[in-house]
């Protein structure tokens, strides 16, 4: 096997993760990825890439959930199981990038790199690029769509009895959560009076977001920390990223979701990189996953005048 440098190397993870909810079409993302360019516009940054191709969720069995809404649990746990070793097995030869797949496969990457942080002996920190904030449990969901319960999953909530043990718990303080709008009751009890950082739509209208994110960043940097980032497509407007099953008007714009990602690669310490949501079967000519490359392109080293014009002609 190529020995590579692990600064720079990027592996990539498809995980066609469709079990988080009842809407179907993430199963289609990772190669939406890759018809998009992702290996090409990580080699084009001076990067290596290996495209580890795409997993499949270990074969479990689980009791039945308390919930009788839940959907999907065992091939939820599976995925999870998976991901989560598939993580700790990556990390140590370059930066992992996970290619959903719905946001339950969050529940495994954040796991297993927690795991990986610790074995370096090293804090670990999560970027939550999300609309909403994802920490029910099997028990508080009133939907039974396990993609809103991976933060509920890693920061060690009660009700997640059937998924793997957690190697280590990401407490709530490590965490800042970026582009809030569609929180509900259950959710909002569970985060106050915790110290996540929270920067919801208003907060960034009122505040911009280079202030509260530097602050984070600067905490991750001092501690020496590693931090992984979960960016999912309805962070974004839908009106520039209409590839999504769970759109949120008033998302983030183009400008700022690039800034954000600039200011994760001057940070140097991101050290994995969740794409979630992407559906492609509801994009419009791939102008999602596209934007999405052109965003992870930005976080490891594109900057404003590398970018190309995209001609309007098809």
């Amino acid at each position: 096997m190529t020995k590579h440098d692990s600064n720079t190397h990027c592996i990539l993870i498809g995980a066609p993760v469709d079990c988080g909810k009842r809407r179907q079409g993430c199963l289609m993302g990772p190669d939406a990825y890759r018809t998009a360019g992702i290996a090409d516009a990580i080699t084009d940054l001076g990067r290596t890439v290996t495209d580890l191709g795409n997993l499949a969720p270990a074969d479990v069995t689980v009791p039945a959930p308390n919930n009788p809404l839940v959907h999907d649990l065992a091939r939820t746990v599976g995925w999870t199981q998976t991901l989560m070793q598939a993580a700790q097995d990556a990390a140590p030869d370059g930066m992992p990038i996970f290619l959903g797949g719905d946001h339950a496969l969050a529940a495994g990457t954040v796991a297993g790199m927690a795991a990986h942080a610790q074995k370096l002996g090293k804090p670990f920190f999560v970027l939550w690029l999300d609309a909403h904030t994802d920490i029910h449990t099997p028990d508080t969901t009133d939907s039974g769509n396990l993609h809103g319960t991976p933060v509920g999953y890693f920061t060690g909530r009660e009700g997640f009895d059937a998924f793997p043990p957690l190697p280590v718990q990401v407490p709530l303080g490590n965490i800042c959560m970026v582009g809030l709008r569609s929180v509900d009751p259950a959710e909002k009890a569970a985060l106050d009076g915790s110290d996540a950082t929270l920067l919801d739509m208003r907060s960034i209208d009122e505040n911009g977001i280079a202030g509260p994110l530097s602050a984070f960043l600067d905490r991750v940097i001092a501690e020496d920390g590693v931090l992984h980032v979960s960016l999912d497509v309805d962070f974004l407007d839908p009106s520039i990223a209409p590839g999504v099953g769970t759109t949120v008007p008033g998302g983030a714009t183009v400008r700022e979701a690039h800034l954000i990602m600039e200011m994760l690669c001057d940070s140097g310490v991101v050290g994995s990189l969740d794409l979630v949501e992407l559906n492609p079967f509801m994009d419009d000519r791939g102008k999602t996953a596209n934007l999405m490359v052109d965003l992870t392109a930005s976080l490891l080293g594109r900057r404003v005048f590398d970018r190309l014009t995209r001609s309007s002609r098809t």
